[in-house]
């Protein structure tokens, strides 16, 4: 165990003012404001960090539009930070600031760092379901929230050039795991110290939908059930926010429910509930990216108005042509 999650992100942004106040309706707790940066907590320990995007402070990044220019992730312990320090001083500048963060940038340009991490341990108690024939939760209401009020980062998403080559960075040098490949799409990829499906997805940016170059996409925020979800998307809706390009839904790779929400600080902020968890014992698979997508969207766009075949088997080597996909109903 080494690498346990998202201990920061650090955003540029354009417009500091109209962003803290997206992340206040968002349900992130500000904890410090000045003229230059806004900081919020997490439960969990990790920090969302604003600051503007001509700030000399920022990192030089291959991903320099406004949104995360730097990703931190935790390390356990400080063996463990040091050993992932030395293997990367072998063939780049590792530059290490006063707070013990260790800065640096992947093969392909983005900005990264590392610091000692303690992850703590959040608490959810979702309601008991009620099917019939199985009742779960007998004269009992289910509770009635007001907001969304996220814990956790669960995940972040670059889209870049090569997103193989981008995830063999991440897998040899910080040992990520390989969770599922979505075909000619991206990779998602855990910490070797996490449990989530995902602390990772790197994508193709010439795909339909995004820019073209190298750019941070979204990060996703972990909150209790699909109740806090989607009172955290009528919430936003109030607040006069606009949804992202895939709404709400369930995701089939993952089985993650989402609610997506265009951000001014860049890109896109998530709200994520009931995703798979994995362990070392998880064997990956490979997606046709429509059917990986989606089993049910709240308002489906144009390219998810067909049934899609079930396409989906387990993980192939890159080159390797054999099909063995597996065939359901």
């Amino acid at each position: 165990m080494a690498i346990v999650g998202v201990a920061t992100v650090l955003y540029g942004v354009e417009d500091l003012d109209e962003s803290t106040r997206f992340y206040e309706d968002f349900g992130l707790i500000l904890t410090s404001r000045s003229a230059s940066e806004s900081v919020f907590k997490l439960d969990e320990g990790s920090s969302v960090i604003l600051r503007k995007n001509n700030d000399e402070s920022l990192p030089k990044s291959v991903c320099m539009d406004p949104g995360i220019r730097e990703t931190i992730w935790g390390v356990d312990t400080q063996d463990n930070f040091d050993e992932l320090v030395a293997d990367l001083r072998r063939d780049r500048s590792v530059c290490m600031d006063e707070a013990g963060v260790a800065h640096f940038l992947t093969d392909c340009g983005i900005a990264l760092g590392l610091k000692v991490f303690q992850r703590k341990k959040v608490l959810y108690a979702p309601d008991p379901i009620n099917a019939p024939g199985n009742v779960n939760r007998l004269n009992q209401h289910r509770k009635w929230k007001q907001r969304a009020l996220p814990k956790t980062i669960n995940h972040v998403v670059y889209a870049v050039a090569d997103f193989k080559s981008t995830f063999n960075f991440f897998k040899n040098r910080l040992h990520f795991r390989l969770s599922d490949y979505q075909k000619n799409v991206g990779i998602y990829s855990r910490c070797d110290g996490a449990n989530e499906h995902h602390n990772l997805f790197v994508a193709d940016c010439t795909l339909p939908g995004m820019r073209g170059y190298p750019h941070f996409h979204h990060i996703n925020f972990g909150v209790e059930d699909i109740d806090e979800l989607m009172v955290g998307s009528n919430y936003m809706t109030r607040k006069g926010w606009h949804q992202g390009f895939l709404g709400n839904g369930r995701h089939r790779i993952a089985s993650s429910l989402f609610s997506y929400w265009l951000c001014p600080a860049g890109g896109e902020a998530e709200y994520g509930a009931d995703s798979d968890y994995l362990d070392d014992n998880w064997v990956p698979r490979e997606w046709e990216f429509r059917f990986g997508t989606a089993s049910w969207m709240q308002v489906l766009p144009d390219f998810m108005k067909e049934e899609h075949e079930w396409d989906v088997g387990f993980y192939k080597e890159f080159g390797d042509d054999q099909d063995n996909n597996e065939k359901g109903a």
